[in-house]
């Protein structure tokens, strides 16, 4: 199977994704290795810090070969076809899991892709973040039944953020500024989803009623790498989302703080909510590591059965 959005998994898998992660952060050197010998290409047309050390991290220590391919040692769509890059690497590698600038490139990768291919980002979704987001949630509030506060761009992680909170029953509240909504693909999905699911979806441009008693605050950066927007315009329209002490004053006490990162401190948010009580920031980047292990278990399992 391939990997390119969550809703590409069935309910009750993302939900034993999750649970499993938690297993995988317990006995981090004491699983099986239940990739033994598997190879996998890693393809980075852009710079990463945690998506490409938790993948690299993640299959080696469940006792995969990872090969890590960076933009200018691979030719995807460049001096050679999407397709014939996708035939060749699938007569070498047991997988390819890619962060590219287009998702077009992603499914076109997927479709002649002969190994499961993995979603590491693209300019519409980012559903391995979301995994480890939703972990996160798990782990510290015990439950999906929250409120949940999107506060900023309506980006790749924010589509996908939708998605997986239709999908596991979270109430999600998302605020951007006009015209900085999310994907209106990633809404419908959602809408769909949440016809059979006890979540919500609220669509704003007020990140106060967002941020009203919430149980969770999430933000990313206001430019995402390669975007072509504005800065002088984002300067401008986006300060209101910010995520800072006065916010946080709307959200519940316990309220935990989520940003994707990397973060431009002092821009989506402060120095001091970002360090502060609330902040799970960095349990949540640690958690990329073990929802992917999650999420290569799932898959894997499931490939060497058929």
């Amino acid at each position: 199977m391939h990997f390119l959005d969550v809703d590409d998994l069935r309910i009750k898998d993302l939900l034993n994704i999750i649970d499993r992660a938690f297993y995988f952060k317990k006995n981090r050197k004491r699983h099986e290795k239940f990739l033994k010998d598997m190879s996998f290409g890693i393809i980075f047309e852009k710079p990463s810090t945690r998506t490409r050390i938790s993948f690299d991290l993640a299959i080696h220590e469940s006792g995969g070969h990872p090969i890590i391919l960076n933009k200018n040692e691979i030719h995807l769509g460049k001096k050679e076809s999407i397709k014939d890059t996708a035939k060749v690497l699938s007569r070498y590698l047991d997988g390819i899991i890619a962060r590219v600038y287009s998702h077009r490139d992603l499914e076109e990768l997927a479709k002649y892709s002969d190994v499961p291919v993995i979603n590491a980002l693209s300019d519409l979704s980012h559903p391995c973040q979301i995994l480890a987001d939703l972990m996160t949630i798990k782990e510290f509030k015990k439950s999906f039944k929250v409120k949940i506060a999107y506060l900023g761009d309506g980006n790749n992680v924010c589509n996908s953020l939708i998605l997986g909170c239709a999908m596991v029953g979270a109430d999600l509240y998302v605020a951007t500024p006009k015209g900085y909504e999310p994907n209106a693909s990633s809404i419908l999905k959602a809408k769909q989803i949440l016809e059979e699911s006890s979540g919500t979806l609220v669509l704003t441009n007020n990140p106060l009623e967002a941020a009203e008693d919430a149980d969770v605050i999430y933000t990313d950066v206001w430019m995402s790498m390669g975007d072509n927007k504005d800065k002088e315009e984002i300067l401008k329209i986006f300060p209101p989302y910010q995520v800072n002490s006065k916010l946080l004053e709307k959200a519940k006490d316990d309220v935990m703080v989520m940003h994707c990162l990397p973060a431009n401190r002092g821009m989506e948010i402060t120095d001091d909510v970002m360090d502060g009580k609330n902040s799970v920031i960095y349990d949540q980047a640690e958690n990329r590591l073990h929802a992917q292990k999650a999420l290569l278990y799932h898959i894997y399992k499931k490939v060497k059965s058929e």
